[in-house]
């Protein structure tokens, strides 16, 4: 993988994740100690980030470093179970080949299709973890 594809995924990563915890860039720049404009040439693949970030960042949304650097997309809160459901939720939704408008997708189209379905899942197991959570504390 060319370091220039890495930088732009990590700063999608960080976009996606500021943009679904609805985060403004001045608000996580403020967080890094760095400017707005930083954190944009950041998120968009032009600026290198550095370690202290990675660490400020995974724990500022609660993600591991590996899920920032696209090691793993695996939430630090995820159990093995969660893990398991992901991946039938997958196969699931990928049974019988993935098409479109007739023609089988490339390799990197499945992959890319894969990469949206796991941050779809997480984010709405994420919902459902905070609504068991809340149902659960007020029942008490």
């Amino acid at each position: 993988m060319n370091s220039s594809h890495n930088l732009y995924d990590i700063g999608k990563r960080i976009t996606n994740l500021r943009e679904q915890n609805k985060i403004s860039q001045e608000t996580l720049a403020s967080y890094l100690n760095i400017d707005r404009t930083s954190l944009s040439r950041l998120e968009n693949g032009k600026r290198k980030i550095s370690s202290d970030e990675i660490k400020l960042i995974s724990k500022f949304f609660n993600v591991t470093a590996d899920y920032l650097l696209g090691i793993s997309q695996t939430p630090a809160w995820a159990t093995k179970k969660d893990t398991l459901e992901l991946r039938n939720f997958i196969d699931e939704n990928s049974e019988g080949g993935m098409t479109f408008d007739g023609e089988d997708l490339t390799k990197e189209e499945k992959e890319k299709v894969e990469i949206a379905m796991t941050q779809i899942f997480w984010e709405k197991l994420k919902k459902i973890k905070a609504k068991e959570a809340k149902k659960n504390g007020e029942n008490k």
